[in-house]
């Protein structure tokens, strides 16, 4: 079988860093979408790493929250390696702040990097799915569409949107032989929970029922699992990863 492609949005970041690993040992040809305010060296250095751990990861720039930049993402992955069979989207930010203090742009900026983009990403590669008739996509959300979060109207809006997308779509290319999942992460130990000083830290540990932070490999051994070519008959739900912090 012709070696698969999967492109992973955000996939330098701690998530998306070892989802992109995950599929590499799955057998994936294996892009990491970037943008990281254009800065290519910081990119390319992180490529050079992945490379020292024996990982040979492609990478693809493109602003995500831009049709055009998307697009340009897009046809650079289909014009050097072919089509994309798994689309991982994880990219986002956060611009976190009460409602009463945001301002349209921290509004603006979220929902365009955390939910603009999962449409454009996912309608730029879709019409390739459905003539191969295979197809993953896989949409990174968070514990905090699921129950909401203080401080994070933007976030969690956007994040919530994710799964009525993914439903939608799941309906519309079922009959191709794609599938379209949610994976909900709770608290992740990343660099930016690890940044949180250490008694919030053990605070918010408290709260998570089996006692620990997730690990980045917790996140991309879903991601593995809904990606495989087994996986066909799950389409349009969302797992719930987070340690049993929030049950529903």
């Amino acid at each position: 079988m012709e070696q698969r492609i999967a492109l992973v949005t955000g996939g330098t970041g701690g998530i998306g860093t070892e989802i992109c690993r995950q599929l590499h040992d799955d057998g994936y040809r294996v892009v990491a979408g970037y943008y990281s305010g254009g800065d290519h060296r910081k990119a390319e250095e992180w490529q050079a790493q992945q490379k020292a751990d024996g990982y040979d990861i492609e990478l693809a720039f493109g602003n995500i929250r831009e049709w055009d930049s998307s697009e340009a993402c897009i046809n650079s992955i289909r014009e050097r390696f072919g089509t994309v069979d798994v689309l991982v989207n994880n990219g986002g930010i956060t611009r976190d702040t009460t409602l009463r203090k945001m301002s349209p742009e921290h509004w603006h900026d979220v929902i365009a990097t955390n939910l603009t983009s999962v449409f454009y990403m996912t309608r730029l590669v879709i019409n390739d799915m459905l003539e191969k008739r295979w197809g993953r996509i896989i949409n990174i959300s968070s514990i905090n569409g699921e129950k909401g979060q203080f401080g994070q109207a933007n976030y969690s809006a956007a994040k919530a949107g994710m799964y009525g997308f993914t439903k939608a779509v799941a309906q519309e290319v079922a009959s191709r032989g794609i599938t379209v999942n949610t994976v909900s992460p709770g608290y992740i130990a990343t660099s930016m929970i690890m940044d949180v000083p250490e008694e919030i830290r053990e605070e918010i540990r408290k709260t998570i029922p089996v006692g620990r932070f997730g690990e980045p490999s917790d996140i991309a051994r879903v991601v593995s699992f809904l990606a495989d070519e087994k996986a066909g008959f799950i389409t349009g739900a969302n797992i719930s990863a987070n340690g049993g912090q929030y049950m529903h």
